[in-house]
């Protein structure tokens, strides 16, 4: 992404508890932020969450570690994390044992068969309604036994903001931080709705990862079929980490891009 201006105009689509602290920390760095949640963040009650057996919990987002925290107060076990973010939200949370795969769900299956053992008990994955990847999938095939408990969902806007189309009508919006297929879909799908596609030729999307990209690329018309998102370029960041994505930015003390 190539700053127009003095202050580079950044969008952050994650939901709102994780968008305010990122939004906080690029305004601190010299860029104008705005806040778009493409997910609403909606939790699952009931009981306390049955431990027994279980010889390590699975977090696949910050999310799922704040799913866990309302439903028990129990951290008297490993917790294997996806990523750098959600780990630092495990031990937030009270954890004290905690482990980072540092990238996606096959980089945290592998970590967990370096660590676990299928004669060990049971994982449990403590994730949303909706997941990405079949990390239960990978894990049972290498003999492991995983419990999957949904501890929230993850629902779709329905609308875009008045703020982020007159972004996008004006001219005024530089980048599209966007974390996850699903949320790409949602953005896409809201501009489109909102006739505003034409306007993302003059915006970056900067992806998670290529499965974020390929979503950020296309949008379904009528009849079924796919168009092309006309983004002025869809740029991945080299590890699915946000650190990595927030390398993809511009260095504004020189003018360049930082990754």
């Amino acid at each position: 992404m190539q700053p127009a201006r003095e202050r580079p105009h950044v969008l952050v689509t994650r939901p709102a508890e994780d968008a305010e602290p990122l939004a906080a920390w690029l305004r601190a760095r010299g860029f104008d932020a705005s806040i778009e949640p493409m997910l609403d963040i909606v939790w699952i009650d009931g009981p306390a969450l049955d431990l027994e057996g279980v010889q390590a919990l699975l977090f696949t987002s910050a999310n799922g570690v704040r799913g866990y925290a309302r439903r028990t107060e129990r951290r008297d076990r490993p917790v294997y994390a996806v990523g750098d973010a959600t780990a630092a939200t495990s031990r937030a949370a009270g954890f004290a044992q905690v482990e980072s795969a540092s990238g996606d769900v096959y980089a945290l299956a592998d970590l967990v068969r370096a660590r676990c053992t299928p004669d060990g008990g049971a994982l449990l994955h403590v994730a949303g309604r909706a997941v990405a990847g079949d990390l239960a999938g990978m894990l049972t095939e290498s003999g492991f036994s995983v419990r999957r408990e949904p501890l929230y969902d993850a629902v779709p806007s329905t609308r875009l903001s008045d703020h982020t189309a007159e972004l996008l009508r004006t001219g005024k919006l530089d980048g599209v931080l966007i974390f996850s297929p699903r949320t790409a879909r949602s953005f896409v799908r809201l501009v489109s709705e909102a006739g505003l596609l034409d306007c993302c030729r003059t915006v970056d999307a900067l992806c998670l990862s290529p499965a974020v990209a390929e979503a950020a690329r296309t949008y379904s018309v009528l009849g079924g079929d796919l168009g092309v998102t006309p983004w002025q370029d869809v740029r991945v960041a080299p590890r699915p980490e946000q650190d990595s994505l927030l390398g993809l930015l511009p260095d504004l003390s020189g003018r360049k891009g930082r990754a």
